[in-house]
């Protein structure tokens, strides 16, 4: 009867390597599975000339591959889609081994995929889903990581993997509608500034050597107009450079400490920038923290990562006092509201979560209430910048337009 050799991974990702006698492949096949085994590979052993066994045949599995080199970090939306899809595949009683190594052979070559083999090696080694994921920062940053950790000591991974799924998609489903309101402003202003810059530097020149000729005495506004005309003909690649110039120096003023502190405080004062700003701040550092508790991370871990996770100075500084605070035995609802970061609305509810023991509850409704406002407010800046762009449009082009024919009615009254 022919021997075949196979390898396969039990219930728990181990990867197992042994042969089997049957009459067929098939028959094989169907043996291992009886062992509660998934087959990767299976060939039958045959003699060669040497002594030596050759496999001829294999089973279709997923190939072993090489890591790839590639820069930058995992994006956003790709993140996303992995989660519920391994979630999708825990939940569905699948080796979190083998789980990994589907997504990775149907991952497109990237960070991400690159990221997953390190995670596959990692576990095949032994580690953890967690400590292969860390080793990984620019896939899976330390939300993710305590997340899955939390899953794998309470048991429950498929579940923490659905929680953060759905964190993933909330939060890049609210990154997308402020993205997608921003489009046509953005759109406008550059069409526009092209536009005016075009006028600036073919237009005008033509109608000053029309003036020059002429030799008459321009108004305030042409030679106003002239001016900047010949200032944007003759430093045009400033255009480009200044923005450039000023992301830099704003970086390099994050730098320090001080300096992102006053920008992030500056930019909470916009009006109505300022209010989306933070009410989207809030929203994601109580979706976080909501996450994190129901997920069964320590409170004091739970706020060392949603600090992490605001991307704003000032709440990273409110934040290390409630941190303070707590570890000295206070609730969160008292450090909070003397932080006056946040309304009276989140404190309030944060406060019947702790009486309650539903804190996690109260933050997820917190945040679904402030993601509405920001969906809101967003929709309202759009509407207010939509006139005020025609506004500032029109006096662009009324000033250029009368700066234009002031010169040529004179001429016309002079020659009358």
């Amino acid at each position: 009867m022919p021997v075949y050799q196979y390898e396969a991974m039990d219930n728990a990702g181990t990867e197992i390597k042994d042969t089997v006698e049957a009459a067929s492949e098939a028959e094989a096949q169907q043996a291992i599975r009886q062992k509660g085994f998934f087959v990767t590979k299976i060939a039958e052993q045959k003699k060669g000339k040497k002594g030596k066994k050759t496999a001829e045949k294999k089973a279709p599995g997923p190939a072993k591959k090489r890591r790839g080199f590639s820069f930058g970090r995992v994006k956003a939306a790709h993140l996303c889609s992995f989660t519920r899809q391994l979630s999708v595949l825990q939940d569905a009683g699948l080796p979190i081994l083998r789980s990994l190594k589907i997504l990775e052979g149907q991952a497109k070559p990237g960070p991400l995929k690159s990221s997953l083999v390190g995670v596959i090696e990692d576990v095949e080694s032994g580690s953890t889903l967690s400590e292969a994921m860390a080793k990984q920062p620019r896939a899976f940053d330390d939300l993710y990581v305590n997340m899955v950790r939390a899953g794998e000591a309470g048991g429950a991974l498929e579940i923490i993997l659905q929680r953060l799924a759905e964190f993933k998609e909330r939060a890049q489903s609210l990154k997308r509608k402020v993205q997608g309101a921003m489009i046509y402003p953005v759109a406008v202003v550059t069409v526009a500034t092209l536009i005016v810059g075009f006028i600036m530097v073919w237009i005008i020149p033509k109608f000053k050597a029309i003036f020059e000729g002429f030799g008459t005495e321009l108004p305030k506004i042409t030679e106003l107009l002239i001016k900047t005309s010949d200032m944007v003909a003759s430093y045009w690649f400033l255009a480009p450079v200044l923005p450039i110039a000023l992301i830099i120096f704003l970086k390099i003023v994050r730098k320090n400490k001080t300096g992102e502190y006053i920008l992030d405080y500056a930019a909470l004062k916009i009006p109505l920038m300022g209010k989306i700003l933070s009410k989207s701040t809030t929203a994601r550092i109580m979706r976080t923290l909501g996450t994190l508790i129901a997920s069964g991370v320590p409170i004091l871990e739970a706020l060392t990562i949603a600090r992490d996770t605001s991307g704003n100075a000032v709440f990273k500084r409110a934040f290390d006092n409630i941190y303070a605070a707590i570890r000295e035995g206070e609730s969160i609802a008292v450090p909070l509201k003397e932080a006056r970061i946040v309304d009276d609305l989140v404190v309030n509810m944060v406060d019947v979560g702790e009486e309650t023991g539903a804190l996690d509850v109260m933050m997820y409704k917190v945040a679904d209430v402030y993601d509405e406002e920001v969906t809101v407010l967003v929709d309202g800046l759009i509407k207010l910048l939509e006139p005020m762009l025609v506004v500032v449009l029109g006096l662009v082009v009324g000033f250029i337009v009368i700066a234009l024919f002031m010169p040529l009615i004179k001429l016309l009254n002079d020659l009358s």
